[in-house]
């Protein structure tokens, strides 16, 4: 089974990962983002606007176990993250969690 908090940080090391729930929905309305990653105790409007264009999009959400304090640092971040893109997985396994 592949661990999400490993291959965020895979990801992040090696690919592009877009952070913050603005340049998240940006990145699912330009058609860049290949996965979104929501905190789990991420404000509702933020979760359901963003649940909203990836589902238009055709974008799959993940919901992170953590709160958006674990989430930043599972991307090695001394802050809140509530939601992030993958565009480019990198050499992470990260996509595997989709299929």
């Amino acid at each position: 089974m592949v661990d999400l908090s490993r291959e965020l940080k895979v990801a992040i090391n090696t690919g592009k990962v877009i952070l913050g729930s603005r340049r998240t929905i940006k990145s699912i309305l330009r058609g860049e983002a290949k996965l979104v990653i929501i905190a789990a105790n991420a404000p509702p409007d933020i979760k359901s606007d963003i649940e909203y264009y990836a589902r238009l999009a055709q974008v799959n959400v993940i919901t992170f176990p953590g709160s958006s304090w674990d989430l930043g640092a599972a991307c090695g971040k001394p802050f809140k993250v509530s939601a992030l893109a993958i565009v480019d997985p990198g050499e992470s396994s990260i996509m595997e969690l989709v299929r």
